[in-house]
């Protein structure tokens, strides 16, 4: 007789929800967690300081479901806000949902069964792409599963091969998170973390099946000017590609892939970017990295495809890969 897997709810789920200015999108995301087919969750919602009428409607859902918790707190960034919600969480599990995104009605419930499946601390699912004013999402499952030695799934982190560093889609022991708290004042904590999460067990449970819908909100990054905290990224790929180095010599060229990677997507940034003084000041920087580092990255045959387009198109200036890189957003949409 097939051993029956489905959860039997006695471990109590924290599912954990950093909110800031997100009021037009909470009451969907809320209602998706509440409908939920685990139900043993504590469902903590951390408002970090909103203005825009999130912190209201959070006392307000506070009201609706005895398993919602909420907390307030001064602006701190999302990073502060996630380890509130991590030192807060009573749960034998935590699991985290971005307020904009939606899950599936057996997110939890998926996720805690690849943990019981596979007897691990750590498990993930797979997630969808959404962008705002398109009715299909983009699937990014590879509908394989397992339980993975994590040094593999580090492998496969360096080169985006359908492992990322998000904390959605994934479930922790909450230990786990307790050792490596994000790093607060600063962005990319997902980058700054996961891959330490990673390391602190031998195995990881996987089910690429899509669970959950990463959100893409229409709002132009021409819009928004570049600022040094972009810079963030290349600072947490730095360290993630130093301890790597170090621990794993054999996944070098793996971590000089994810730091080229997060340089090419801060160019993006300034490139689409109205000109600042933090972006003239900081594409010089970018730049010189990715021409002293490009060939020896575009030499290792396991990177990307679009690695090597991204790659390719700095060969003819830092105007050509603007330009090419504004057409391509404007018609991307065309694309998706």
């Amino acid at each position: 007789m097939k051993e029956d897997l489905k959860s039997n709810e006695s471990d109590l789920i924290s599912v954990i929800i950093p909110i800031y200015n997100v009021k037009k999108y909470l009451r969907r995301c809320i209602k998706g967690v509440l409908a939920q087919t685990y139900k043993n969750l504590e469902i903590i919602l951390i408002d970090d300081g909103s203005t825009d009428g999130s912190a209201e409607l959070c006392d307000e859902l506070f009201h609706e479901d005895k398993r919602i918790v909420v907390f307030h707190k001064q602006n701190g960034g999302i990073a502060s806000a996630r380890n509130y919600g991590i030192r807060a969480a009573n749960g034998d599990y935590v699991c985290f949902i971005d307020p904009d995104d939606i899950v599936d009605e057996d997110y939890v419930e998926f996720l805690h069964n690849i943990i019981i499946k596979y007897k691990v601390k750590l498990a993930i699912c797979s997630h969808r792409v959404l962008y705002e004013g398109h009715k299909t999402a983009v699937d990014m499952s590879t509908k394989e599963s397992g339980k993975i030695d994590s040094k593999v799934i580090i492998q496969r982190l360096l080169y985006a091969d359908g492992i990322d560093t998000s904390f959605w889609a994934k479930m922790f022991t909450k230990d786990i998170l307790l050792k490596h708290l994000c790093p607060e004042g600063r962005n990319y904590e997902d980058a700054a973390c996961m891959y330490l999460y990673f390391d602190s067990v031998p195995y990881i449970g996987l089910d690429s099946v899509a669970k959950y819908t990463y959100c893409v909100r229409r709002m132009s990054i021409s819009q928004k000017p570049f600022d040094k905290s972009k810079m963030d990224l290349i600072t947490a790929t730095k360290e993630m590609h130093d301890y790597i180095v170090q621990k794993y010599p054999k996944m070098k060229l793996g971590a000089e892939r994810r730091l080229m990677y997060a340089h090419l997507s801060t160019l993006r940034q300034i490139a689409l970017s109205p000109k600042t003084k933090d972006s003239e000041e900081c594409r010089p920087i970018v730049w010189q990295y990715i021409k002293a580092h490009k060939g020896s990255v575009m030499r290792n045959t396991n990177i990307p495809e679009r690695d090597r387009k991204a790659i390719a198109s700095t060969n003819f200036g830092y105007g050509f890969f603007r330009f090419s890189l504004n057409l391509y957003e404007k018609f991307r949409h065309l694309l998706t």
